[in-house]
């Protein structure tokens, strides 16, 4: 009978305040990847697959709740509660560009070829920069003068070239056509949208909502939906993305991360941080998750 090892943790100390959200960029050309780390102390931090800090991207002015990088790593886009999203370049730590809203925001995304910038936050509109043209006014999805969700925008993710996914605190999944910035079809939760992210390699979205975490294909297709309805309430998941055989997941209303398989049973209870579970991620070769809370770790 062979036995798994326990997991142990690397602790990657340096923020001081708790971690929001996490996010790696694709596998590099070279084997290797990179992770960005979002914090309510609005000093983003880059580090390298290891664990090993490389930099901190110096210039909000309030928490940070999303950061995200381009395909290639080369840049980062940010949003924060100081009513700003930034672009950043990742080799000097320079802001290439600041955009202005009117409310929180809470949620970015590069387009894949980094040359458009999706936001949304508590404004409830998902707004779509040229980064070509950084001082032209961004366009609104939906239609003119309305709010492209009826709750705060938790989350949008670029998906292939043309599409846009939002999510939002009224329970809906909305894909849009970027070329005319019009809704294509939506998806109903009973309840909040907590955190959605896109699993490039499993072309799924995995979405919690209550106790509910949803594998979702990431367009429209006739694939189905899996739902699984927990004992808990996540705050996060993330599936595997080389196995898909099993998911992780954050949850505030303790300390633990926790490891299911996809048929919901729990395998695996991580005990190490010191405040609730914010965010989990797993790295895009599967071969380790991060988590951030009050101390920001992965295993």
């Amino acid at each position: 009978m062979s036995i798994h090892p326990k997991p142990v943790p690397l602790v990657a100390p340096g923020h001081t305040r708790p971690v929001t959200h996490l996010s790696f960029s694709p596998l590099q050309d070279d084997g290797t990847y990179l992770l960005v780390s979002s914090c309510k102390d609005g000093n983003p931090m880059l580090r390298e697959w290891t664990g090993d800090w490389i930099g901190t991207f110096l210039g909000h002015k309030g928490a940070v709740w999303s950061t995200k990088l381009s395909p290639d790593a080369s840049r980062a886009a940010s949003g924060s509660a100081d009513f700003t999203a930034k672009i950043w370049d990742t080799y000097s730590g320079d802001v290439l560009h600041s955009f202005p809203h009117n409310h929180i925001v809470r949620t970015v995304a590069i387009s894949p070829t980094c040359s458009h910038l999706l936001t949304g936050g508590q404004e409830k509109k998902v707004r779509i920069f040229d980064l070509g043209r950084p001082d032209a006014e961004a366009d609104f999805l939906g239609d003119v003068g309305l709010p492209s969700h009826d709750g705060t925008v938790k989350s949008v993710v670029w998906v292939g070239e043309h599409t846009g996914v939002s999510a939002g605190e009224d329970g809906i999944i909305k894909w849009w056509d970027l070329r005319t910035r019009k809704l294509t079809t939506t998806m109903t939760f009973p309840n909040p949208i907590t955190s959605m992210e896109l699993s490039p390699q499993t072309k799924r979205l995995v979405v919690t909502s209550g106790k509910t975490v949803a594998f979702i294909p990431a367009l429209p297709s006739g694939t189905p939906t899996h739902s699984l309805n927990l004992a808990y309430s996540p705050s996060s998941a993330s599936v595997h993305p080389i196995l898909q055989d099993r998911f992780v997941t954050g949850n505030l209303g303790d300390e633990w991360v926790r490891v299911h398989g996809m048929d919901g049973e729990e395998r695996e209870i991580l005990k190490g941080h010191h405040g609730p579970v914010h965010c989990v991620e797993f790295s895009p070769d599967g071969e380790v998750y991060a988590s951030g809370s009050g101390v920001f770790s992965s295993s």
